[in-house]
């Protein structure tokens, strides 16, 4: 039991809150009685419900929590530098100075909106879920009692919800007309095959099944630390796709002019042990492709040629949206649709991507016309019978 102690000290009167912490002993002191018994109130009821922490625990500030948090997560390198780029940049500046005890939604509110002005909608979201991240680990540690991220009260910006309106035939075509003859079948596959950018990279001729008609997605080029490594598909899940014949010409035109190049690189992590795939596309010297340079010195050239807004809506991911689209029109399923982009939740791409499919009404049309369409040829082919008058006889 926690218990109230009066103390007085030349004639000033304090008291002072006693109680266990385990096998340490607790104390705080007050100015006031009421104030004293209040607390030791709140602290048998936190031990009584569970939800006790130590006031002094909370004393340590965000941003030196944050690092000790950052340290011992099992992310990949470049999961890794991401977070810790955007805590440093984007939370520290607001909130590394505050201690975790003194972090309310108020505080967060706040955050949110000054990052507001600075970032994308979706941008302040993950960071915010950086944050909350570090902060349930907080929870978890006894440092604080709850997550103040997790306060009904606090409002994030709306997503931009706008659609996504996939390129026409020819708008893709005038893309591929824009890039260099080296990196043109880029473009093809990407949008043939619905490849990721890193994964197009990655792509290597012992990947394409001409025989069978088929492509197995088997690693990304990534940049970790600055420098290029091999890595596993996103959601680390390999995965196959059929290979149209269509993609597969350009492929086979692509290896006549440009054959495939052996390019060393590490494995999921740089100074970890390197693989040597015959990749389909690679620099002049013989290197993985970078997405740094493709992106600013090939892929956006070719958009501007091609007449298009050389934005990010406009990046190399408009290829797998392309792809998805035409898949939907042919009437591919979207369990299909999700196992060949890659995806791990169907319900993810039926999301992004319901606008695209077919109405019911246009399925409907399209059914009925296939069934009386055929009947009415059928019976447009078949010879027409000898007319009888109403009323006449047949025969002799």
């Amino acid at each position: 039991m926690a218990s109230v102690e009066k103390r007085d000290r030349n004639g000033k009167i304090t008291w002072t809150v006693r109680w266990r912490d385990g096998a340490a002993q607790k104390r705080k002191t007050f100015e006031y009685e009421r104030d004293a018994k209040a607390f030791r109130s709140k602290v048998e009821t936190d031990k009584s419900t569970g939800s006790y922490v130590d006031p002094q625990a909370g004393k340590i500030k965000f941003a030196e929590y944050a690092q000790r948090w950052l340290d011992v997560q099992t992310f990949e390198d470049s999961t890794r530098e991401a977070t810790e780029l955007r805590l440093r940049v984007h939370a520290n500046p607001h909130l590394g100075h505050v201690q975790l005890q003194s972090l309310r939604p108020s505080t967060l509110q706040a955050w949110v909106r000054a990052l507001q002005s600075e970032l994308a909608p979706r941008t302040v979201r993950v960071v915010y879920s950086n944050v909350s991240a570090v902060l349930n680990a907080a929870v978890d540690d006894g440092l604080i009692a709850k997550n103040p991220c997790r306060a009904g009260s606090i409002r994030l910006p709306k997503l931009d919800t706008k659609r996504i309106e996939p390129w026409l035939p020819e708008e893709l075509s005038a893309v591929v007309e824009g890039l260099p003859e080296r990196f043109a079948v880029m473009a093809i596959i990407g949008a043939g095959l619905g490849l990721r950018q890193g994964e197009i990279f990655g792509l290597a001729v012992e990947d394409v099944d001409f025989l069978r008609g088929i492509v197995r997605v088997r690693r990304q080029v990534k940049i970790s630390r600055n420098q290029l490594i091999f890595a596993l598909p996103k959601n680390r899940k390999e995965r196959e796709v059929p290979l149209p014949d269509s993609v597969a010409q350009a492929l086979a035109a692509h290896l006549a002019q440009y054959p495939a190049i052996e390019v060393e690189l590490p494995w999921e992590a740089v100074g970890g042990r390197s693989c040597s795939p015959r990749l389909i596309l690679s620099t002049r010297e013989a290197g993985a492709l970078n997405r740094n340079y493709i992106n600013a010195k090939v892929w956006k050239p070719a958009l501007q040629a091609a007449g298009l807004d050389a934005s990010r809506q406009n990046g190399m991911h408009m290829l797998r949206h392309l792809y998805a689209s035409m898949l939907l029109d042919a009437g591919e399923s979207i369990r299909s649709l999700a196992e060949y982009l890659g995806h791990e939740d169907p319900g993810f791409t039926l999301r992004v991507y319901t606008h695209l499919m077919p109405s019911s009404g246009q399925r409907t049309k399209k059914a009925v016309d296939q069934v009386l369409g055929r009947l009415g040829q059928a019976a447009a082919a078949e010879p027409s019978a000898p007319t009888v008058p109403r009323g006449a006889s047949v025969g002799a």
